[in-house]
């Protein structure tokens, strides 16, 4: 577990007042119908209660435990289109979008 892993998990734990319980999803709950290597973004973007989260493409690796794929780097399209992996915003009721120039990504919550 990395460091930026550890400080999240524990803020969401401690903020959430979940302090000594399991923090597995319930079944039904919406992280339970995103595809599981995008779960640990879709977690960590549930439990933001800013409306807009602001995330480097190396701090979503960090999340997600993978590199990013190319096409996330150099096309917005990718932050877009319905391939699967939208579903971890999504269903955190949020909207992705990308600085390619930055290398950061703005999830901001949806109404």
């Amino acid at each position: 577990m990395s460091f930026f892993e550890w400080v999240t998990s524990r803020s969401r734990t401690v903020a959430l007042g979940l302090e000594g319980r399991s923090t597995t999803p319930e079944p039904g709950r919406s992280g339970m119908d995103v595809p599981h290597k995008y779960v640990g973004l879709h977690k960590y973007l549930e439990a933001r209660y800013a409306s807009l989260v602001v995330l480097t493409f190396e701090q979503i690796e960090s999340l997600l435990g993978f590199s990013l794929p190319d096409a996330a780097r150099t096309e917005k399209t990718w932050w877009t289109r319905d391939d699967g992996h939208t579903e971890a915003w999504a269903k955190a009721r949020r909207s992705a979008t990308p600085n390619l120039l930055a290398r950061n990504v703005a999830f901001e919550r949806l109404p």
